[in-house]
């Protein structure tokens, strides 16, 4: 039995214990309040058009999607109708959730040793995703890779968004943050 009030994430040791110290060593802060750390990391998955033609596929994703994160997703609706997609207003379209925390810290040490792994012909993620603002966006074809997804139950493979969001001021602090989280970059 795990217990969760002395559980401390592998990844947020991590970043106290070490990652702190090197950033504000590699970048001279003066001030600990300046050292840029994780705020939150958003999921999304977008069914576009399946959603459309059957409305279970939202609902499907919804639950793919709370697996994967840990916590409930929310179900993502479309703002206002489009005739020619067959749109209506406040029809289900995906599932978003946002993570913060120690589920934050624990879904980011998975998606780096777990299911980036296990993406086939993996060379590593591009390291020009980022806004200029120190988020990072990124994109998987396949939400499979992950293994709290029973691949014998999947009817359909979804695409996800991820999106890091830091306090890092521009890109390049984001990107050595990243790098001490062991983010495999490819460039």
């Amino acid at each position: 039995m795990l217990d969760t009030a002395n559980y401390t994430p592998r990844l947020k040791a991590a970043y106290r214990d070490t990652i702190r110290a090197a950033m504000k060593e590699e970048f001279g802060y003066k001030n600990d309040m300046q050292i840029p750390r994780l705020d939150k990391i958003v999921l999304n998955i977008g069914c576009g058009a399946e959603a459309v033609r059957d409305s279970k596929k939202a609902k499907s994703a919804q639950e793919d999607l709370t697996a994967i994160a840990g916590q409930k997703a929310l179900t993502t609706v479309a703002k206002k109708s489009i005739a020619g997609f067959r749109v209506r207003e406040d029809m289900p379209l995906g599932a978003k959730v946002t993570l913060r925390g120690d589920r934050m810290y624990e879904f980011l040490d998975r998606l780096i040793t777990i299911a980036m792994p296990r993406i086939r012909d993996f060379r590593g993620i591009p390291g020009k995703s980022f806004d200029g603002r120190g988020n990072y966006a990124m994109g998987m074809k396949e939400h499979i890779v992950f293994p709290e997804i029973d691949f014998d139950k999947v009817d359909e493979t979804w695409g996800m968004d991820i999106v890091i969001t830091t306090t890092a001021d521009n890109d390049a602090e984001a990107k050595a943050l990243l790098k001490h989280f062991n983010m495999p970059f490819n460039s």
